[in-house]
């Protein structure tokens, strides 16, 4: 257990492991002798006052300092980095004879921004775990890397600038620019806190090399029909006029949404309740949304089918309606008017009834059965709109109904939605506006504010919304190999859990984004058919690098098969590639090749990645390979202040690792620690949990690490001096 404390270390004694080779073995550079049960003065110490028994413990004596602080610590920890040769560590353990090689893959951090705490807990904690594998005797290979494509990348990028219009290859070059500077910053600070990598040989997602080994994942993914495009809803960020996958969501629990209750008069009874419910008189059927701007896109009204609903009547206004029984009560309350049951019968007995539209005139739609309406809220009947929800597509696929979007880029009505809506926006104005028209309408039954949580774009904060569009998919159905990931190993076990339901949530994976700064999807598109070719440019890439899309003739990008005098009759598809698609295919760029397994012994990032990088890392590998990237994973907790919060600029309680090293401003108030304290806090914690960080976690990690790292400290120092550095290697 200390050697694994001792392992954490890094700016001080520790950070070499214990096969440095400008380091001695572990042994005293004092040397003591005892002789009939008490220790051998030492030096200068032969005479002894009566009653001091200092001579009788063996503590070696030393003028090195067992405790520095401040500069001179920073200045210690730097020194000892120097002439330990730190930086030659990774190379000099790939050299050295080693029976068994122990892969842990990097999951790249973004470059959009400096090292923070949470990037310190999780590179720290690689490290420790990497030296380790070291000590036991195994042959590390650690390639760190960066995710570099991307909309936040993007937007830092020309928000910089005074002017938007720039060509594709303009972004381009002003987001690599900027990804550059936050890898050195990154790179930096990691090689500052002691993480052993091969730092001349880190992989960067926007490489050409790397462009070339994503895109042969993509082809293969392609030839197998895995890969597809279709016109279906997706997440879409007004604010940032792109599609986004749900591992780009944050979901704002304080969401604000304008709920109605609305009515769907019958205009054709179900057959098997024809007779009993024609004599007596009008019936509608009840809906509540909490997104009222999707009802002009309404194409039916869906019921479960084995549940049970009534007929009741209002006592106040003796409006006839259809609910579901199990909504009655509920109902009663939040419509403020006791409801009398005349009838009850099966779901199943709806199928067939047809309603009036509440705002468009003329148009119907039908009752139709559908396994996703729930009982939790709402009447049990819920309102479809195909192109504006997932769920609603699904039910529009299997009874063919119409799938039209009145949503355009930037979340405002389109014409198809009629022209008093055209042009507003559907989360602000257009909502009030089709309110007022189901209220026009006698349609609209009570309006009322709803707290819930509702999807936010991570990258804008702001809400995004559901509409159908031509995009780019990965079928994960068919990947969805529950045995592949039953032979991983997952610590902690729970997380294999939380895994397997994303896995189950998620039907397909939506791959295309609207931007300049990615990879681009290797498509080209016929003038007047549509029909699309991918083309196999992974070769180009590897040469040239993606800008290449944009700089080449289509002479040299078509693929063979395309003749050449039709050249002209295609067009290069305007989409990149999703950055998870991007950072998930890294096991193709980096282990492939490595060995005659090329799966990581082990992946280690945060939870969140759950979601992310494991699941996007494990879909493309079983899709190319039918195999994990990983033979373990090691799921962590995030850092959070010392009261459990989330760390938040606006709550003034971020930790910047930089000035946990070497200091802030008032030296009082935040003292420099150095990185060993950084590391040692790190080695220290339940990393399975949420990691506290601030003054108190700190202190503590200090004071623990204190007497054994001094100690450690000066054995080391000592045997480096008194030792011939060729001996050792």
């Amino acid at each position: 257990m200390l050697l694994r404390r001792l392992g954490a270390l890094g700016g001080g004694a520790a950070r070499c492991g214990l096969s440095l080779r400008r380091v001695a073995p572990l042994r005293p550079a004092l040397s003591f002798t005892q002789s009939r049960g008490r220790a051998a003065a030492p030096p200068g110490d032969e005479a002894q006052p009566a009653g001091n028994h200092r001579h009788t413990v063996l503590l070696p004596r030393t003028s090195f300092p067992m405790k520095l602080a401040g500069q001179e610590l920073l200045e210690r920890e730097l020194q000892i980095q120097r002439e330990c040769a730190f930086d030659q560590l990774y190379a000099w353990q790939r050299e050295r004879k080693a029976k068994k090689e122990f892969c842990l893959h990097d999951g790249p951090p973004y470059a959009n921004g400096d090292a923070h705490v949470g990037h310190a807990l999780n590179k720290i904690l690689k490290d420790v775990h990497n030296r380790f594998e070291m000590l036991r005797g195994r042959k590390v290979h650690y390639v760190p890397g960066w995710d570099c494509h991307g909309l936040p990348i993007e937007l830092k990028a020309l928000g910089e600038l005074q002017t938007k219009e720039l060509t594709p290859l303009q972004i381009r070059q002003k987001a690599r620019e900027f990804a550059e500077g936050a890898i050195a910053r990154q790179r930096a600070a990691f090689q500052r806190w002691g993480v052993m990598a091969d730092w001349q040989n880190c992989y960067y997602t926007f490489n050409g090399q790397y462009e070339a080994a994503q895109l042969r994942v993509f082809e293969d993914m392609h030839s197998k029909g895995l890969i597809y495009q279709d016109y279906k809803p997706v997440f879409w960020s007004p604010s940032t006029r792109t599609a986004l996958a749900e591992a780009e969501l944050e979901y704002n629990t304080e969401h604000v949404s304008k709920a109605v209750y609305a009515t769907f008069p019958l205009t054709t009874l179900p057959s098997k309740l024809a007779s009993s419910l024609g004599a007596l008189g009008k019936v509608s059927v009840l809906v509540w949304t909490t997104q009222p701007w999707t009802i002009p896109a309404n194409q039916a009204v869906c019921f479960m089918p084995k549940a049970q609903y009534s007929l009741v009547k209002r006592t106040d206004n003796e409006q006839l309606l259809l609910v579901a029984t199990e909504r009655i009560a509920s109902l009663t309350s939040a419509l403020g008017t006791d409801m009398q049951s005349l009838a009850t019968f099966i779901g199943s007995d709806l199928e067939g009834g047809v309603c009036q539209h509440p705002t468009i005139s003329g148009k119907e739609v039908p009752l139709l059965p559908a396994n996703h309406v729930t009982m939790a809220k709402g009447t049990g009947l819920v309102h479809t709109a195909p192109a504006h929800g997932m769920e609603d597509y699904s039910v529009a696929t299997h009874f063919n109904l119409p799938v039209e979007c009145i949503v355009d880029e930037e979340g405002r009505f389109t014409e198809l939605a009629g022209a008093e809506l055209q042009g507003q926006c559907v989360l602000k104005e257009g909502t009030a506006t089709v309110i007022s028209m189901l209220r026009a309408a006698a349609a609209l039954v009570k309006e009322e504010e709803c707290v819930h949580s509702y999807p936010y774009d991570w990258r804008s904060k702001k809400p995004v919304v559901i509409r159908a569009s031509k995009q780019w998919f990965i079928n994960t159905a068919n990947l969805k190999d529950k045995e592949v990931l039953q032979k991983v190993r997952v610590m902690p076990e729970s997380a294999r859990a939380s895994l397997l339901a994303m896995l189950d949530r998620r039907t397909y994976w939506c791959i295309s984004r609207q931007r300049s700064w990615g990879v681009p999807i290797p498509v080209f598109y016929h003038k007047e058919t549509r029909q699309h070719t991918v083309a196999h440019i992974a070769k180009v890439f590897a040469e040239k690098g993606s800008d290449s899309w944009w700089e080449e003739p289509l002479e040299t990008l078509l693929p063979p098969d395309v003749k050449a005098g039709a050249v002209t009759d295609y067009e290069r598809g305007e989409d990149v590639l999703d950055i998870w698609f991007d950072s998930g295919t890294s096991w193709a760029a980096v282990l492939q090749g490595e060995s005659a397994d090329p799966r990581a012994d082990v992946y280690v990032e945060g939870k969140d990645q759950l979601g992310g990088w494991f699941q996007s890392s494990l879909l493309t590998s079983v899709a190319v390979r039918n195999k994990a990237p990983y033979k373990a994973l090691v799921v962590h907790g995030f850092a959070v202040s010392e009261k459990r919060e989330k760390m938040s600029k606006s709550l003034g309680n971020v930790v910047d690792p930089d000035i946990v090293i070497h200091g802030g401003p008032d030296l009082a108030a935040s003292p420099a620690y150095g990185a060993d304290v950084l590391r040692w806090w790190v080695a220290e914690s339940n990393v399975f949990s949420e990691v506290q960080i601030g003054p108190k976690a700190l202190n503590s990690a200090r004071e623990r690490m204190g007497f054994r790292a001094g100690l450690y400290t000066h054995v080391l120092r000592e045997g480096s001096n008194n030792s011939n550095m060729s001996q050792h290697s």
